[in-house]
């Protein structure tokens, strides 16, 4: 999927290091030739076409025929990319999984926990879709499909586990430090979805990274010790 613009009211905090996409093509020897460069913009265009027919439609009464139908190719080329409908909404996250962890590895190395929970996933926001209607439309889709709550959970339980990973190494070293982190990921992975449900609740007219930042407020004022 196409890095999104920024929505309006939803500032992220910069990250030094550059978009995911970009991270890949450094890594690699070489360029990717054209054959390569046209698949992976296929697919690219495959979930987000996809995604719109889902979220307008249903995901359980979208056929595999009318999404290939919309993005003019064959069922057969359909399953060459995704075997199934939940594949693709699978990659629609995955993409979301690849800009938060980006985004942790890249924290400077004074930042406290929390400053990383909340710059990762400030980040992920704007990679939801190109713009705010489309991205309450994709959330609603994957948080309120039955069907879908294994792909979502998914989703979360990786993010998790890169917010530990990055907070294990930063937490003060103690016996309890691989816990702490875990605690401290969960904690904030909870925030999010705390906010994304307020956000459905009032169906995505506000912007939701304020909404996020409130959460996490809250969260830290409840948990502080008292003093």
């Amino acid at each position: 999927m196409r890095r999104s613009v920024l929505f309006e009211s939803d500032p992220v905090l910069p990250v030094s290091r550059p978009p995911v996409s970009s991270l890949r093509v450094a890594a690699s020897v070489s360029a990717p030739s054209r054959r390569e460069a046209r698949r992976s913009e296929t697919h690219a265009a495959l979930i987000e076409g996809a995604m719109r027919l889902l979220s307008t439609r249903g995901f359980d009464t979208t056929t595999v025929d009318e999404i290939a139908a919309s993005a003019g190719i064959s069922r057969r080329t359909l399953f060459r990319y995704f075997p199934t409908k939940a594949d693709i909404v699978t990659a629609w996250a995955q993409n979301m999984t690849d800009v938060l962890t980006a985004s942790v590895e890249s924290c400077p190395a004074d930042f406290m926990p929390q400053d990383i929970i909340r710059t990762a996933l400030e980040a992920v926001v704007p990679q939801m879709a190109k713009n705010r209607a489309e991205a309450f439309a994709f959330a609603c889709l994957i948080e309120r499909t039955p069907a879908l709550l294994s792909v979502s959970l998914r989703k979360y339980a990786r993010w998790e586990d890169a917010l530990a990973a990055a907070l294990a190494s930063r937490l003060p070293s103690s016996p309890d430090q691989a816990l702490a982190a875990r605690v401290a990921a969960r904690s904030g992975i909870s925030a999010f979805r705390t906010a994304l449900d307020e956000w459905i609740r009032l169906k995505g007219r506000p912007a939701l990274v304020p909404i996020l930042r409130k959460v996490l407020v809250l969260q830290a004022g409840l948990l502080a010790p008292p003093g």
